[in-house]
């Protein structure tokens, strides 16, 4: 397991600071007063530096950007004893301590350039959104609460699975819809046009499709939604007060009745929408049409799921075709 940037950051090698950089960490402790932890991270950066510039002979006053750069390549790459090198995260808040030294000694007039201008640390891998199996999906949507389980309850949870997987709704957007449209509201369902009126980021308006699972799933919310509301509450979903239910209780919920449908993994609000959208694309191929249901401005965010659809198809291959099996 790759270690954490403050761990990465403690095992630096043990290097006497100079005089400019004992300065320099007072006038952080002083001036800007960090925290202590802070403090600790920027001067084993420092001493970091120090032992790369004694190992290679270099006067920290005289640092170039390309003597930085092999640095940084040979601290990122496999380290002797087949250890791991630091990770992008770790190199990223290296150089920034490096950097903020450079620029503070340029105030000082003790150099003219400050040689981590311009240079960036390696850039992480970007992990893929996690989406459930169909099966996982359709499991947890069709969970039956055990005896003694509040009706109304059951039934709005149900809504909630329903709205995140069957419209892809991000979880603020699903918090935001109201019962019918309203001067001020951020959202709301059309039960007769079947769809959901939806204001996502940018105030930007689209329509969702209310497929026929999620409009069961309101058609037994709503007569009970009617006896929880206080006064005249236009929220869609409730929370135990009878008031619009919050984003953190939504979370809370979908983890319990993920617990109680002995899901095999963490199941949050993003985790239904990256996996409407999964399984929409493995299903259609249109990825346009995804990119409108999720409201994403732009397609190169939508195309994250063409990387999870090719994942699926690898594993269909590996399963069934010959030459993919192992001889």
């Amino acid at each position: 397991m790759k270690p954490r940037p403050a761990e990465a950051l403690a095992g630096a090698p043990q290097s006497e600071l100079s005089e400019l950089q004992r300065r320099y960490l007072t006038h952080l402790r002083v001036e800007r007063r960090l925290a202590e932890r802070t403090l600790a991270l920027y001067e084993d950066a420092l001493r970091r530096l120090n032992a790369l510039a004694q190992r290679d002979q270099v006067d920290l006053l005289r640092l170039q950007a390309h003597q930085v750069r092999r640095w940084v390549a040979r601290m990122h790459g496999m380290q002797p004893g087949g250890e791991q090198g630091l990770s992008p995260r770790s190199l990223a808040l290296l150089m920034s301590a490096w950097r903020s030294w450079y620029r503070w000694l340029g105030r000082e007039q003790q150099v003219q350039l400050n040689p981590l201008d311009g240079l960036h640390a390696p850039r992480a891998a970007k992990p893929l959104p996690k989406a459930l199996d169909v099966d996982d999906a359709v499991q947890l949507a069709e969970h039956q609460a055990g005896a003694g389980a509040d009706p109304a309850l059951e039934a709005r949870d149900r809504a909630i699975v329903e709205l995140l997987y069957g419209c892809g709704l991000r979880v603020s957007e699903l918090v935001g819809l109201d019962v019918q449209v309203t001067g001020d509201s951020s959202g709301w369902v059309d039960l007769v046009n079947a769809e959901a009126q939806v204001r996502g980021k940018g105030s930007k308006w689209r329509a969702v499709p209310l497929g026929r699972a999620a409009l069961a799933a309101l058609d037994a919310w709503l007569p009970l939604r009617a006896g929880l509301a206080q006064g005249a509450e236009p929220a869609l979903l409730l929370g135990p007060r009878g008031r619009r239910i919050s984003a953190a209780q939504v979370r809370a919920r979908l983890q319990q009745r993920a617990l109680q449908a002995n899901m095999p993994t963490h199941v949050h609000p993003h985790m239904l929408r990256h996996s409407f959208a999964s399984h929409l694309l493995q299903s259609s191929g249109d990825l346009r049409a995804v990119q409108e249901l999720l409201g994403h401005a732009n397609i190169s965010t939508t195309q994250v799921y063409t990387k999870l659809d090719f994942q699926h198809l690898a594993k269909v291959y590996d399963a069934a075709h010959p030459r993919a099996k192992k001889r």
